[in-house]
């Protein structure tokens, strides 16, 4: 038995990737987006990848402070005048993930943008809620 480089490399991936963001078999479960998260002092950002998915396909919720994005990519059939598929290494599927975020989302004005593959939200947070000062009255 020969360990090759290339077998080392897809054991330690393993470790450092979501689990089942390797499944190339639509069967294993749902495929997991890679994300950019960025806080500044206004709003969160997300940057989600979720290549071959059209913007119909993808849903995005946030409730009770927690982002969640659903996806599909569906599988296109090839034209049989081209010939037969060798080999494919698309990935077809459910995109899913789930982010807590807190409870300071300001759920009814995040705003979404979808282009070549990257889905980018933006969270604005509430406005802090200021203490109200209460004057006392001198008698």
């Amino acid at each position: 038995w020969v360990l090759k480089r290339e077998n080392m490399d897809n054991i330690f991936a393993g470790f450092f990737s979501p689990l089942n963001a390797l499944s190339k078999d639509i069967n294993c479960g749902s495929l997991v987006p890679d994300i950019v998260f960025h806080e500044n002092e206004d709003s969160y950002t997300v940057r989600a990848e979720i290549p071959g998915v059209k913007k119909v396909d993808i849903d995005v919720s946030v409730h009770d402070g927690v982002l969640t994005i659903n996806a599909e990519s569906r599988y296109q059939h090839e034209d049989k005048e081209q010939g037969r598929v060798i080999h494919q290494e698309r990935r077809y599927g459910k995109y899913v993930r789930s982010i807590r975020l807190g409870k300071d989302v300001d759920e009814s004005n995040v705003k979404a943008n979808y282009n070549d593959g990257v889905l980018e939200l933006e969270l604005p947070k509430l406005e802090e809620v200021k203490p109200k000062k209460i004057e006392i009255a001198v008698n």
